[in-house]
């Protein structure tokens, strides 16, 4: 029984990180890129990676460990002929419906042309940033390879089914720094994608091969490609973090700029009218119509252009997109979503791309005030944390070890002969919502009421109570129909994370 009990809690602590990235980008003064295109100053922007037994990382596709770090100043030193980035002039507004360019094996996005004041808004002039031989400045891009040891047999036939599912951690997010200014926005347009261009089979040597991985469709392999590379080419998992955060100077901005329009005749002011444009509420999500073919001048493309905006869709020239967002990534149980998948037994060659969506309704003029914005994110292969399977037993990161040396090194046993474990404190704070996880309310009779939040408290196994220390994020309009989302978070003094989400559910009266 105890041997059972102990594989259990080594399978469950193997499981748990898989991938973290840390970023911190320093001087982020970009403006809403509707306004104009002023260059950013990036600097400190540091990626700290980690993983398991299980999955080990690579910034070479050479050199595995369960940690690599990139930042502003190796990130060209990763491998002879890297394609690495670093956005050397500034972070500039960009956009991207997330296709990978199986010639190039990068990102196809776009970069603002010129911009003229409409009666609704603002005209859009764009073209796709020429990367086809190198980076160009305004994001960040860089390769991870990722070596997978789930299974032993590998398939080299490109089918997403015999894939292993890989999750977002709850505690990935992009927020203004604490040298940046807060209640900006800055931090609602940032994007993070993930391009997975290839792979080969785990036990691969040749880094050459490794690093050459290109993402070309299997079966359309060119000429030379070595044996045993399957391209991969799908269009990158995009992560939209905030995704319902939107602050007051973004929200006053769209009012005032925006105007409705017709759609009867995108070439002509008159197709404007003098309605409002649809509502942006604060605690809500909104799509982003990301821009997915260079825009030519005379097309009258308005930045607003979308139905949840100004009522109109130019198909032509930009796509609503369907991101990952921070919404999904507090989904739990079967309803969490996988973030993207690895095959078992593998190398994969992911592209990583970090930039700002100029299209974002919440990329605005004074956004930029903000400045400094850090970045981190991580995987799990775990769906389901001990709040889902309500498990109340020991610690399972306990009783393997580290364990307690004496001076010689040599591992102490207690009286029965068993090594001593050191404590070590690796359990989260437990979260306990006050009232009901869901929260059904109906609009109110009575004008200018506000949420009233029944709160939660925390327990944790090592400090005890540490109610005082959550952190509440999530708003909610009383006015305005809609699921909203109130996000507990705490970390206790080691530096675990607990995370409980109520969700309040809006509705008109009857």
């Amino acid at each position: 029984m105890k041997k059972t009990k102990k594989a259990y809690a080594s399978r469950l602590r193997n499981l748990v990180i898989i991938f973290a990235l840390t970023a911190v980008i320093i001087g982020v003064s970009t403006y809403a890129w509707f306004v104009g295109m002023r260059t950013v100053s990036v600097s400190s922007f540091d990626v700290d990676i980690s993983g398991t037994e299980s999955l080990l990382l690579s910034l070479d596709g050479s050199t595995f460990s369960e940690t690599v770090t990139i930042n502003g100043s190796n990130y060209s030193d990763a491998y002879t002929g890297n394609s690495n980035f670093w956005a050397g002039n500034g972070l500039i507004p960009m956009s991207s419906i997330g296709v990978i360019d199986e010639s190039t094996s990068r990102l196809k996005i776009f970069e603002k042309a010129s911009l003229t004041p409409s009666p609704g808004g603002y005209r859009l002039l764009a073209s796709q940033v020429d990367n086809s031989t190198t980076e160009q400045n305004g994001y960040v891009a860089f390769d991870l390879f990722i070596k997978n040891f789930t299974g032993a047999d590998y398939i080299e036939t490109l089918d997403q089914s015999n894939e292993e599912a890989i999750y977002l951690t709850v505690d990935s997010e992009v927020k203004v720094s604490n040298s940046g200014v807060a209640n900006t926005g800055i931090e609602n347009s940032v994007r993070v994608a993930f391009a997975e261009i290839g792979r080969v089979i785990a036990d691969e040597e040749d880094a050459t091969k490794i690093q050459g991985i290109k993402c070309t469709d299997v079966a359309t392999l060119p000429e030379g490609t070595p044996s045993g590379v399957t391209g991969i080419c799908r269009a990158a998992q995009v992560w939209e973090p905030n995704d319902t955060s939107h602050e007051v100077g973004a929200i006053s901005w769209y009012e005032t700029s925006c105007l409705n329009r017709t759609g009867a005749d995108i070439t002509a002011d008159e197709s404007y009218t003098t309605n409002d444009c649809g509502l942006v509420v604060d605690g809500l999500a909104y799509p982003t119509y990301a821009i997915k073919a260079a825009i030519p001048s005379q097309s009258n493309v308005d930045v607003y252009d979308g139905t949840a905006y100004n009522g109109y869709t130019s198909a032509t020239y930009l796509q609503s997109i369907s991101y990952f967002t921070d919404t999904m990534k507090f989904l739990t149980g079967t309803e969490r979503p996988t973030f993207i998948t690895l095959a078992p037994n593998s190398i994969t060659k992911l592209r990583v791309y970090i930039y700002i969506e100029g299209q974002d309704i919440d990329n605005y003029d004074f956004a930029s005030i903000g400045q400094q914005i850090s970045v981190a994110f991580g995987f799990t292969k775990q769906r389901f944390t001990e709040d889902d399977i309500d498990y109340s037993g020991p610690d399972v990161n306990k009783g393997d070890g580290p364990y307690l040396r004496d001076e010689n090194g040599d591992i102490q046993l207690d009286g029965e002969g068993n090594p001593i474990p050191i404590s070590v404190d690796s359990t989260a704070p437990v979260i306990t919502l006050s009232g009901d996880a869901i929260d059904n309310v109906t609009v109110p009779a009575i004008e200018n009421e506000i949420y009233t939040d029944p709160g939660a408290t925390a327990k944790d196994n090592v400090d005890g109570v540490i109610t005082d220390d959550i952190e509440t994020i999530g708003t909610v309009n009383l006015y305005v129909p809609g699921t909203y989302k109130i996000t507990y978070k705490v970390r206790d003094a080691a530096g675990n994370l607990g995370i409980k989400t109520r969700t309040i559910i809006v509705t008109e009266q009857a």
